[in-house]
């Protein structure tokens, strides 16, 4: 008898987390999809998935969403996707120590949190994957997007420390590393901006007013947008192949951004990221 493999997915709600948690279903995976929102963990359980709340910021919501998925899958598990996260825009001058510890708390703080916690199920049984879902500008920093970028430097720093460290088990660890993506971020990151930025108290007041336009804006972020079937190619690799590469790009913008970094000064970098990002 043939035995399903079985994943944890974080930020099932929509964009990349949604549609690689169905389609690892429908393709013979037990999925089991976490959201940070009781509403959206039952709506996926209408839609057929097994679903549970599991919050990043918040330790017992970890374990007990870790908890529930050993139940479910019989003490085995044999993947974890981390993609559970959120962008905070703002000038860094801008950022209070409370919205960058919020930021960190879901896009780090929770993901090493629960990654070391399955770790521990899987040098158990001698097996597993672990695939973190980073981002371009894990590597390639941009004005306005401080709290994201340095959540998401921190990733693949602890991802390389931790791949090294695990070198010697049978656990392999991936970085999935998109640009652009069709999802929910952009108007999560809208939510955040409006909430936790006091425009009027800014130098950037007016640069915050054409990122709420920007952010806004109905359609793809920009002509190189990619929908998240793009994500789940890697994901599909990273969780299958004999031996997972340690990094995935996704999109041409990280392409471009990883060639770009290996052949510039920093100078030429600076230059060309501000003029991308006015």
């Amino acid at each position: 008898m043939n035995v399903k493999r079985s994943i944890l997915i974080t930020g099932c709600s929509s964009g990349i987390g949604y549609y690689c948690a169905h389609t690892l279903a429908k393709n013979g995976w037990q999925v089991i999809a976490s959201c940070r929102d009781a509403e959206d963990a039952a709506s996926l359980k209408a839609e057929g998935l097994e679903a549970i709340v599991l919050d990043l910021a918040d330790t017992d919501s970890i374990l007990d969403g870790l908890k529930q998925t050993l139940a479910l899958t019989g003490g085995r598990l044999d993947a974890l996707f981390n993609n559970g996260a959120y962008g905070q825009p703002g000038a860094v001058e801008d950022l209070s120590r409370d919205t960058l510890r919020k930021q960190f708390e879901t896009n780090f703080f929770g993901w090493c949190e629960l990654t070391n916690e399955v770790v521990k199920v899987m040098l158990t049984q001698d097996s597993g994957r672990i695939i973190h879902n980073s981002s371009v500008l894990g590597f390639a920093a941009m004005p306005f997007r401080g709290a994201y970028n340095a959540s998401k430097f921190a990733l693949e720093g602890i991802a390389d420390t931790m791949r090294l460290e695990l070198a010697d088990t049978n656990i392999q660890l991936s970085l999935i590393e998109p640009g652009p993506i069709t999802s929910e971020f952009r108007k999560n990151a809208l939510r955040a901006l409006e909430g936790n930025i006091d425009f009027n108290a800014s130098r950037h007041g007016f640069k915050y007013a054409a990122a709420v336009h920007r952010l806004a804006k109905e359609g793809p972020a920009s002509r190189f947008t990619l929908g998240p079937e793009a994500v789940y190619k890697r994901l599909d690799h990273a969780l299958n192949a004999k031996r997972a590469k340690p990094r995935y790009y996704v999109t041409f913008p990280t392409y471009l951004m990883g060639y770009l970094k290996r052949i510039l000064t920093t100078r030429m970098m600076d230059n060309i990221l501000g003029r991308i990002s006015s």
